[in-house]
């Protein structure tokens, strides 16, 4: 609950504050789904082949394993200097992914442009933090869903309009008007944020989190891939070297002064409820979006124009939903209101578990809607939970946990969901004398990962329910807070 450190009266340009980061929101969502579809085009004209993968590996690597560096970094430096910053380097870097000439200069690039995205992805949710009093944050938030929805719904329509008519380039130059835009507004806009002052950077503990990360997620890429496999050596070797560098990590942090993350945090308990609620349901998210495609197109039919508008339906909902879930979350408690919305997004992935080759789009699209629509109701409160349930002087680096888990979350799902598809898929085949890529083998397979799904939504449902009860209470206003005092905490 908020200390007296904490002012819990919103800032008078709020809505103007929250304008200006929903504007830099949707450019970044917007270049995270545009890429994608430029992907076989980058192909052609580059010589890439199948290493045209690194170019959206790279950026997601970079992006999760410095996003709590980036946290921290906001909480030490400001983060209305981190954000711009974030700004200028995301911009550079897209300015230069348009001039690369082979692929490599590409990967080097979206590296560069990952960090600025990394930046942006971490800070945001504090800055809605120190703007808005507590009561106030979920609705914030709710409009911040709406906006990552409407991003990820445009950037396919988008990147298609520029690939036809300018060529793949026009999809990273499209970032720079738009962002200088974005670094003019923030400029005039941000406010100045407190500052964690006469403490040290833990660059022992970003190291080996930086490493660990990056070498577990690219072991949890390779994995379901059919050129390595789970048995690789290399895979193990990536998956082993990973584990063994957060463990000591974790190992680091307890041990150090000033640690990057303060692990105390993690004794709150409707902090830790939200952050692992979260991560159980994008799990489940990254699961669906990596095997749902491939039904439609493969198993459905439908060529790839259709089966984008089809899934259009959850990134939809969601942009409409998310604002009325934020809306929600200052009058029910947050702990029925999120629960509520992982079950109804259980259930729709428990409809999808039922999929056949005779059904129709129309049979997918109120599933995915219900996924959706239960997340929407899910997602805002959650997050608003968390930060009002963090320290102040942590916020930083609480409300980058909560984008390192979206992303560690959608790229464990991709893994769970290979796994369990591919390995039920050919157990199928083996037993009934049919090839892996039989219609009755793809399903089964299916079958198998949206029922998981289902489950791992749940445990989330539970989880969540342990934050406890009770609604953000509005508390009375008190003096801003100065700039030296930044290292007060809310008890």
């Amino acid at each position: 609950m908020p200390s007296s450190t904490e002012a819990v009266s919103s800032s008078p340009n709020k809505w103007i504050i929250l304008g200006t980061l929903m504007f830099g929101t949707f450019m970044s969502t917007l270049d995270s789904s545009i890429v994608n579809i430029a992907l076989p085009t980058i192909r052609r004209e580059l010589g890439a082949g199948d290493s045209v993968e690194w170019i959206v590996l790279c950026y997601l690597l970079t992006t999760t394993s410095t996003l709590l560096i980036m946290g921290k970094l906001s909480d030490w430096v400001g983060r209305r200097q981190l954000y711009i910053t974030g700004f200028c380097v995301f911009v550079l870097g897209s300015f230069l992914c348009g001039l690369a000439w082979n692929l490599w200069s590409l990967v080097a690039f979206r590296v560069l442009q990952g960090l600025g995205a990394s930046m942006i992805y971490a800070i945001g949710p504090a800055i809605i933090g120190d703007t808005f009093a507590p009561q106030e944050r979920g609705q914030a938030m709710g409009l911040m869903g709406s906006i990552v929805a409407a991003g990820s719904s445009a950037g396919p329509v988008i990147g298609g309009l520029l690939l036809g008519k300018f060529g793949w380039s026009s999809i990273f130059f499209v970032n720079v008007p738009i962002g200088l835009l974005a670094i003019w507004r923030a400029w005039t806009i941000l406010p100045e944020s407190p500052k964690i002052t006469g403490q040290r950077f833990d660059l022992v503990g970003a190291g080996l989190f930086l490493l660990g990360v990056t070498t577990l997620l690219t072991g949890l890429d390779f994995g379901p891939e059919s050129q390595y496999g789970w048995n690789d050596p290399l895979v193990v070797g990536l998956l082993s070297i990973g584990a063994v560098l957060l463990l000591l990590f974790l190992f680091w942090e307890m041990r150090v002064r000033e640690p990057m993350l303060r692990l105390s945090l993690f004794r709150i308990r409707p902090y830790t409820a939200a952050i692992l609620a979260a991560f159980c349901g994008f799990v489940a998210s990254g699961g669906n979006l990596f095997v749902i495609p491939f039904f439609l197109q493969q198993l459905l039919g439908l060529n790839p124009e259709r089966a984008g508008l089809v899934l259009l339906a959850g990134p939809l909902t969601l942009s409409l939903i998310a604002p009325l879930g934020g809306y929600l979350s200052s009058r029910v408690s947050t702990r029925w209101l999120s629960s509520f919305g992982l079950l109804i997004t259980a259930s729709g992935y428990f409809a999808l578990s039922f999929l056949n080759i005779d059904w129709d789009w129309q049979d997918v699209v109120w599933r995915t809607a219900l996924v959706s629509l239960g997340f929407g109701l899910f997602q805002s409160p959650n997050s608003s939970s968390a930060l009002n349930s963090a320290p102040l002087a942590q916020r930083g680096i609480a409300s980058s946990m909560i984008a390192f888990m979206r992303n560690l979350g959608f790229v464990v799902g991709i893994a769970l969901a290979a796994a369990v598809w591919y390995s039920t898929r050919n157990r199928w085949a083996m037993e009934t004398g049919t090839t892996p890529e039989s219609s009755a083998a793809q399903l089964s397979g299916m079958h198998n990962v949206y029922l998981i799904l289902s489950g791992l939504v749940l445990t989330g449902a539970l989880i969540s329910f342990t934050r406890g009860s009770g609604k953000t209470a509005p508390a009375a206003p008190v003096s801003p807070l100065p700039a030296d005092s930044a290292t007060d905490t809310i008890s």
